[in-house]
């Protein structure tokens, strides 16, 4: 059976139930998309409330790609300590013990995340590697981290594409990808009111993106959906899909990955068209 695209709003998404002593004192953690929904790759979405703690960990299988979108907190990877907020974009290598703690006294933190080649939290090769205690929340922080990959997206040039070929973006960035060692590429792109993604698809590799903010239309598959902050989607490889930013005022703004691909090139991308007036036409 072909796999189908998926889309889910997180609202949509049960909360997950994962054991506190091994490590999961997360406020909230959902997985909108999953092998179960035919992808390789898991996405998880974490709410942190303050003074929470996912305590030292890893995943032998997978490389994890973490982006932070709300709140403050420290990290560590290893024997490694920063500080991260959001727009920060992480890599955490498999096999690489890291953990993450909301040290703010009044806000939640918020990260979108990806679990790349895993099809389920299992099927990282998740091992706890200990509670994080006072000792290493008073370690001397660095300005970043060494192992893995951590940067800010506004440190990230927008990448120049063509718009001929589909690109009528107002900004696309790329903080992770082959060029800093990583097999998957992970993006953040925004569209003004009135841009189109147009039509297009990846022939070599899976497209999962979460709506950061802002509202638009969706097609993938010959269907398309509204959407909004909180949506997911999941576009497997192969098939075309495009986005359209509807709104007047606001920017529509998606924070996704390729899957098995480091770099737009590498995922074997074609331009298929423009989408037309009746392709926004919902019914």
């Amino acid at each position: 059976m072909t796999t189908q695209p998926y889309l889910v709003h997180i609202d949509d998404v049960q909360p997950e139930n994962m054991q506190q002593d091994k490590g999961w004192a997360i406020s909230e953690f959902r997985l909108p998309v999953s092998g179960a929904h035919g992808s390789s790759t898991t996405i998880f979405h974490s709410i942190f409330r303050p003074g929470s703690t996912h305590a030292k960990h890893k995943h032998d299988r997978c490389d994890e790609i973490a982006v932070y979108l709300k709140g403050h907190g420290i990290v560590g990877q290893s024997d490694q300590r920063t500080q991260v907020g959001p727009g920060h974009c992480r890599r955490m290598p498999a096999g690489s013990p890291h953990f993450f703690h909301n040290e703010t006294q009044d806000t939640d933190g918020m990260c979108i995340g990806f679990y790349m080649g895993a099809k389920s939290v299992p099927d990282t090769g998740y091992g706890f590697c200990g509670q994080v205690n006072e000792a290493d929340l008073k370690m001397p922080r660095g300005a970043t981290l060494t192992e893995g990959t951590l940067l800010h997206v506004n440190e990230v040039p927008p990448l120049k594409l063509n718009a001929a070929e589909g690109w009528n973006v107002a900004d696309f960035r790329m903080p992770i990808g082959k060029h800093n060692g990583s097999a998957h590429a992970q993006f953040w792109m925004k569209l003004a009111p009135g841009d189109v993604h147009h039509k297009h698809r990846f022939e070599r590799c899976e497209v999962l993106y979460y709506v950061n903010a802002g509202e638009g239309i969706a097609g993938a598959g010959g269907k398309a959906h509204r959407l909004r902050a909180g949506h997911v989607h999941f576009i497997p490889q192969g098939v075309e899909h495009w986005l359209a930013n509807t709104s007047k005022t606001e920017t529509l703004e998606v924070i996704g990955v390729y899957t098995g691909a480091g770099s737009i090139e590498d995922g074997a991308y074609v331009y298929t068209g423009k989408v037309s007036d009746n392709d926004l036409k919902i019914a």
